[in-house]
């Protein structure tokens, strides 16, 4: 099976990878440069869940 976890916008490659330090940082999970391999599911699933946290609360604030 293909993956589909590429980004569209080469451009924003960066932005996304500050934005992922970020969102691991406030959850507290130590998130490295490339692979992370060592991470739980929980640790991975926790990034990814306060990204998407992040991602609805400023399209909520460009819709007022």
């Amino acid at each position: 099976m293909k993956s589909n976890n590429q980004i569209n916008v080469p451009q924003a490659k960066q932005a996304m990878e500050q934005f992922k330090m970020q969102a691991a940082q406030e959850v507290g999970v130590n998130l490295q440069n490339g692979y992370n391999g060592h991470l739980t599911s929980r640790e991975a699933g926790s990034v990814g869940g306060q990204m998407v946290k992040k991602m609805i609360e400023a399209y909520e604030q460009g819709m007022v």
